[in-house]
């Protein structure tokens, strides 16, 4: 399978930087948003929270801040090194992400979203996971900050596996896998867990990898150097 061009070339200015991040960020929450209101699957990790706000009777703001965090702390464990920055920026990014998603869950459930017949519901969900792959790839190729569970992606996709995205995405995607496991076993439900998420655990990397070399061609992959980390 042929991977996303890696390169070490100069960065991106900064102000393409951040508003390919913020772009992103929005993006990312309208596609998430999207998924839930279908209720036709949605991303594993997005999945896992819904199910977890399910089991704790709260909005999903909270599962995905919470379940954000933790990720966060995760991340600078692979990284093998503490970064501030990343930690800061990624608890910054998943405040301002989850209640995004939330505001555009409401507004897609005043549109009627959720009423609407199979058909059209299933490709309203599969156009919400190709909204939030190509977003992925923008504040990816950004890397200024990021969503916890993406930068996993990032970090095993290019300390861990040389850049291929499909095996580092099916890596990150046990872990929330697992939680929906056991919120299912624990509740005897499944929310946000139909074919949009099969479509999103076997295309997910694919549509991240296609995004980085059809859309905004300009934005690079842009790296931050630490001398305290080696590639695997």
């Amino acid at each position: 399978m042929q991977q996303s061009p890696v390169t070490t070339a100069t960065n991106n200015s900064m102000l393409t930087r951040v508003l390919a991040l913020l772009l992103g960020l929005v993006i990312n929450a309208l596609g998430n948003g999207l998924t839930v209101a279908t209720n036709m699957g949605t991303s594993p990790w997005t999945a896992s929270e819904v199910n977890l706000a399910q089991l704790f009777h709260t909005s999903v703001g909270w599962p995905m801040f919470i379940v954000g965090t933790i990720t966060a702390v995760v991340n600078q464990l692979l990284i093998r090194h503490w970064d501030l920055w990343r930690f800061v920026g990624e608890l910054v990014f998943i405040s301002s992400f989850s209640y995004c998603v939330n505001a555009f869950l409401a507004f897609f459930t005043w549109l009627g979203v959720p009423q609407l017949p199979l058909i059209p519901k299933v490709m309203v969900c599969l156009l919400g996971v190709v909204t939030f792959c190509c977003a992925i790839s923008l504040y990816q190729r950004a890397n200024l900050v990021m969503h916890p569970n993406d930068d996993t992606t990032n970090i095993l996709r290019f300390l861990y596996f040389d850049g291929r995205v499909v095996r580092a995405q099916i890596i990150n995607f046990l872990v929330p896998i697992a939680i929906i496991a056991v919120t299912f076993l624990l509740t005897q439900q499944l929310y946000s867990f139909n074919v949009g998420t099969v479509v999103c655990v076997l295309f997910n990397g694919p549509l991240i990898g296609f995004a980085d070399r059809h859309i905004w061609t300009g934005l690079r992959h842009n790296f931050r150097v630490s001398t305290g980390i080696k590639k695997l």
